[in-house]
């Protein structure tokens, strides 16, 4: 992937789990902090975070799965079926805004 390219998705991907975490946290009890680098993006509730990197995701204290940003925008995680970016940041964000009980 081009290096410019790959700087778009990565910006894109920060912004759609930055914003999706700011409007499932309207009804949460906490909030969220998305932290972003060139090489790293991390997605902070409470104690629990979620960070990627350009080849891995990582929860909390799990161990790290493939990711990776695909060039025609979607998202490859853990070996699944690809998944368009907007719908893949909005459903990690709420799993991390509102964890299962």
């Amino acid at each position: 992937m081009y290096d410019a390219l790959h700087t778009e998705l990565w910006t894109s991907w920060a912004s759609l789990l930055r914003s999706y975490a700011a409007a499932h946290g309207l009804n949460a009890p906490q909030h969220a902090i998305v932290e972003v680098s060139a090489e790293e993006i991390t997605l902070r509730v409470g104690s629990r975070w979620l960070k990627f990197t350009q080849h891995e995701m990582q929860h909390s204290d799990e161990a790290a799965v493939p990711f990776a940003l695909q060039e025609n925008g979607s998202v490859s995680l853990n070996h699944a079926a690809e998944e368009e970016m907007d719908l893949a940041a909005e459903r990690l964000a709420r799993e991390m805004m509102h964890p299962p009980q």
